[in-house]
């Protein structure tokens, strides 16, 4: 498939860029603003309104998280060599929506009967087939429409990396903004008045990629529309089979979110597997300039795992945290334990450009740190943002609460530490993998950052407490509790980043002039 450049009608449609642009960017926003939308009040929900332990709760959340950070590299298969990206995104798009509006339905809430609690199970069905049909939603729609913002413009058209970053920006407004109302809406008004925000806000994305299809130009069709109508089982073509395999994908992972442990096997597993096949690679397939950038990659995606699994605290034990803990009035506004999510996007809003200018300026004096030293920087700067948490946790106030701003700290740091690490993470896939695996290793990172989830709740779970229909009846316990995980975690960002950084010049080396 050939990239078009846009013609200078196009040109002048959208802040000077394609129209297609603006079509992804408004998708882009309002699928990230359902996604959002629901992240930070899934946890609260399970554990206020179901009554979940903290510990079921959290693998709830860390299945469900992990499977939507993994589902992506299989959907983008598929587009690339069968489906096109236009098709995946609508399929996707159509599975969100009906995902995110099954989570409006609430049931009857859980109570204590004789001691016992007692769960609208139906209720529950629903809401584990909502998180399945937006886990392989997502799988779709994620990969494949950063993928048409890219085929808009040609390698050498000057506003490519202009055209990314405006919709990187619609990413950030749409979290910013989801954060803010869903997480309102669900806890003052109730649960499903947020999560059916979430399910419109889709529901708007997918008819703005609709309507907008004539402006991208044919960029996004499928490989070969012959290869699609092909029958090929059971008297079904081919994209009706992906169709129902997909179907049945919903299927399965309606089942795996009920069992704790599946989804913990399934990515040890295939962590095993990548990582055997990638050292037989490695050892077996590459020169020598080869094997030593491919091993500098993977110590680094191994890295990448430990700032993940302390940035993603931010929906499960820094969200209780807020909740149970926390006097949650910031200048004189009393916010919601989830509104506390929007920090990050907010942060990201203030400090992006200023590290873009930073690191360009740098550069330029050759003092720009190599990307081993940004790694460190960036886990070290998540393990100090506990550290905020644990100085606020020394002074509470005459009730026992913890001061709001060392929350905002927290996330300053955190996300200071992903504007050190992420933007550099996939630029270093492509830059040191090797051309004929660089999927594979793309696929890897991607696999890297769920696994991160899920080892994020069993870090978190170190702190699970005992409540009372939801509530926490003994405030100095559960913050003595709380303060012991984050001294953990600000050990383990201090401790993992000093060690990256110390190997950091011999990582540098194996780079082979890479930087």
């Amino acid at each position: 498939m050939t990239t078009a450049i846009a013609s200078p009608d196009e040109d002048t449609a959208f802040i000077g860029h394609p129209k297609g642009l603006f079509v992804c960017f408004a998708t882009e926003l309002w699928e990230r603003f359902s996604f959002y939308g629901m992240k930070y009040l899934l946890l609260l929900y399970l554990t206020k309104y179901h009554l979940f332990s903290d510990g079921a709760g959290l693998e709830v959340l860390g299945g469900y998280a992990a499977l939507v950070y993994a589902m992506p590299v299989i959907g983008g298969l598929l587009a690339d060599r069968y489906l096109g990206m236009r098709k995946a995104v609508i399929f996707g798009g159509i599975l969100l929506v009906l995902g995110h509006l099954g989570m409006a339905f609430e049931g009857e809430q859980a109570r204590l009967v004789a001691g016992q609690v007692v769960q609208d199970t139906q209720a529950l069905q629903v809401f584990y087939a909502s998180l399945a049909l937006i886990v392989i939603g997502v799988g779709f729609l994620k990969p494949n429409i950063s993928t048409i913002v890219g085929q808009l413009y040609s390698k050498d058209d000057p506003r490519r990396d202009a055209g990314f970053t405006i919709f990187y920006m619609g990413i950030n407004l749409g979290s910013f903004t989801a954060t803010l109302l869903c997480g309102y809406l669900g806890e003052t008004y109730g649960w499903r008045y947020g999560f059916g925000a979430a399910g419109i806000g889709m529901l708007l994305g997918l008819v703005t990629f609709i309507r907008g299809q004539k402006y991208l130009r044919g960029l996004a069709e499928p490989p070969s529309n012959e290869q699609l109508k092909e029958i090929v089982f059971a008297g079904l073509s081919r994209e009706r089979m992906i169709y129902a395999a997909a179907l049945v994908g919903v299927a399965v992972v309606w089942q795996m979110l009920q069992f704790h442990g599946a989804v913990g096997i399934l990515l040890n597993s295939l962590s095993l597997a990548v990582l055997a096949g990638l050292i037989w690679f490695i050892v077996t397939q590459c020169d020598s300039d080869e094997r030593s950038r491919m091993i500098v990659l993977i110590v680094l995606t191994l890295f990448s795992v430990v700032f993940w699994a302390l940035f993603e605290q931010s929906a499960a034990s820094m969200t209780l945290y807020a909740d149970r803990v926390m006097d949650r009035e910031l200048l004189g506004v009393e916010l919601t334990a989830s509104q506390f999510g929007a920090m990050n996007a907010f942060f990201i809003f203030l400090f992006a450009p200023v590290f873009a200018f930073a690191w360009v300026f740098l550069a330029r004096r050759g003092l720009e740190p190599s990307t081993p030293v940004k790694f460190a920087l960036g886990i070290m700067q998540a393990g100090l943002g506990f550290g905020a948490l644990v100085i606020g946790a020394s002074m509470p106030d005459e009730t026992g609460r913890v001061a709001a701003i060392w929350m905002v700290l927290a996330y300053l740091l955190h996300t200071t530490g992903e504007l050190c690490l992420s933007p550099v993470g996939l630029s270093a896939v492509t830059k040191l993998a090797v051309h004929r695996v660089v999927g594979v290793m793309m696929g890897a990172w991607f696999l890297a950052t769920a696994y991160s989830e899920f080892v994020a709740v069993q870090l978190s779970k170190l702190a699970a407490i005992d409540t009372h229909e939801g509530e926490v009846l003994n405030i100095d316990a559960a913050l003595a509790s709380y303060t012991d995980l984050f001294e953990f975690l600000l050990m383990i960002g201090l401790s993992a980043g000093l060690v990256l950084l110390v190997i950091s010049p011999l990582l540098r080396k194996g780079m082979r002039g890479i930087q």
